[in-house]
């Protein structure tokens, strides 16, 4: 299958990029506002000259492309927070590029990452197949704009019910290619170890499900395998995990010492999200079946992270 991997700078992105060429799987073209970043990230992993690499100038409705990903966005927290109200205007623009290139190949299919975000920034409880998008339209906030942006690409996307077109809902993910510097909690977690240092972090009781990039991979897989169709899937691990319990498997693995305090000094660009997870299974209609849960896919890309660090105490 000829791939078009849009935003491959991303990290999710590079993930699936080299699970794909682990198993000699599809053709790609890795398409980049900075190609000169992503020639130098495959030739560190070992994948020099082994895709095609572009700028999005280079993209067109002539190239022959089976399927687009769309990857293009903000990877952490803080990037959400600086970019602000322009998340809109990237979102649209980049969605747009893939969809004039559907609507001239409508063969093709389209999938776009979207987020669990797009249903509002409440999650007083887990999600399902019944959740309604929650947007407080009189009073937006500009934690809302991320959340927004992705809704808006939904419904667009929804509406060209002739078009292959599958979003994506990423609510957590997490692999051993993190940036260590993004403010996420399981990056906070990770920097404590390492730096042997003690992570301060709130009582606030909170649910997540980390996705493992096996799994993404195995899901993207199922999808680009699937007939055409135009839908939406939310992404989940074997099962999720709370914070209490992440906190305690971390010590106990891996030495993590924390304390628990009064405030959160994370950063907040999406929302408050106690239960910031998804029951919505309807992947699983596609052949998803997840292999790992959130705390053993953590373990393991935790362990990978660390290993230089173990091994350098034990010279």
């Amino acid at each position: 299958m000829r791939i078009a991997i849009l935003g491959a700078t991303s990290q999710i992105a590079k993930d699936l990029v080299q699970s794909f060429s682990t198993l000699g799987q599809h053709e790609l073209t890795l398409y980049a506002r900075s190609p000169e970043r992503v020639r130098l990230w495959l030739a560190s992993v070992g994948l020099a000259g082994r895709h095609a690499v572009a700028e999005f100038s280079a993209f067109s409705t002539e190239v022959p492309f089976d399927a687009l990903i769309n990857f293009v966005g903000v990877g952490n927290p803080a990037q959400a927070a600086a970019m602000g109200a322009a998340i809109f205007d990237v979102t649209l623009q980049y969605d747009e590029m893939a969809l004039r290139y559907v609507r001239q190949n409508p063969v093709c299919r389209y999938l776009f990452l979207s987020s669990g975000a797009a249903y509002g920034s409440s999650f007083t409880s887990a999600v399902n197949e019944a959740t309604q998008a929650q947007v407080a339209i009189n009073a937006l906030q500009p934690q809302d704009w991320y959340a927004v942006a992705k809704l808006h690409a939904e419904c667009r996307h929804r509406a060209l019910t002739d078009l292959a077109i599958i979003d994506l809902r990423v609510f957590n993910y997490f692999s051993r290619t993190q940036d260590l510097s993004a403010r996420f909690l399981m990056t906070d977690i990770v920097r404590a170890i390492r730096d042997q240092s003690i992570l301060a972090t709130s009582s606030a009781y909170i649910v997540r499900d980390f996705l493992h990039p096996a799994d993404f991979h195995q899901l993207v897989s199922v999808l680009l395998a699937a007939p055409a169709i135009n839908q939406v899937v939310d992404c989940y691990s074997r099962a999720p995990i709370d914070k209490s319990t992440l906190l305690a498997c971390m010590q106990q693995r891996f030495g993590l010492q924390y304390q628990v305090v009064d405030s959160d000094s994370g950063v907040n660009a999406t929302g408050i999200k106690p239960y910031y997870y998804s029951l919505n299974t309807r992947a699983a209609n596609f052949g998803f079946n997840p292999i790992f849960s959130s705390q053993e896919g953590v373990e393991q890309e935790v362990a990978a992270i660390l290993q230089p660090s173990i091994q350098a105490n034990l010279l």
